[in-house]
């Protein structure tokens, strides 16, 4: 018989890196999961990418028993990266603080796409180029579908 889920929880913990501390210990707290247990675990998973932010999501069941699963780095933190930035632009619209390539998006992408609701490489490089002009970021080139 499969377990009752009571609910979700979504955080974003650097990898290798949870503790009790805040966001994570008052939000598992309050729901009566052992934190300890997840701390570990969350921390054994994720050894292999230490510093990173990782989104976790965190099912909760009836008995206090978890998993989680822990997804790919956001879009806009590996953007950062790419143009070797600490933030985007406060307005996006009229003050470009960076570039990236296309080739940058597509290797973006490529990591992002079993979380994004996209079928196709295409669409879920115009989905990280989205989100690169919101940060105030150009992407130079040519697009590889207008070659």
């Amino acid at each position: 018989m499969a377990k009752e889920i009571e609910g979700y929880i979504k955080l974003q913990v650097k990898g290798g890196q949870a503790n009790p501390a805040p966001p994570v210990g008052p939000a598992l707290g309050s729901k009566g999961v052992n934190i300890m247990e997840f701390c570990k675990r969350f921390n054994a998973k994720t050894q292999d990418s230490p510093g990173k932010l990782l989104p976790v999501v965190i099912t909760l069941f009836k008995d206090k028993s978890f998993e989680f699963v822990v997804k790919s780095p956001p879009a806009s933190i590996q953007l950062l990266e790419a143009a070797k930035l600490k933030s985007g632009s406060a307005e996006s619209n009229r003050k470009k603080v960076g570039t990236v390539t296309w080739a940058q998006v597509e290797d973006i992408a490529k990591v992002k796409m079993p979380d994004l609701n996209a079928f196709t490489m295409d669409s879920a490089m115009k989905m990280v180029a989205g989100t690169a002009r919101s940060m105030g970021l150009t992407v130079t080139g040519v697009a590889p579908w207008e070659k």
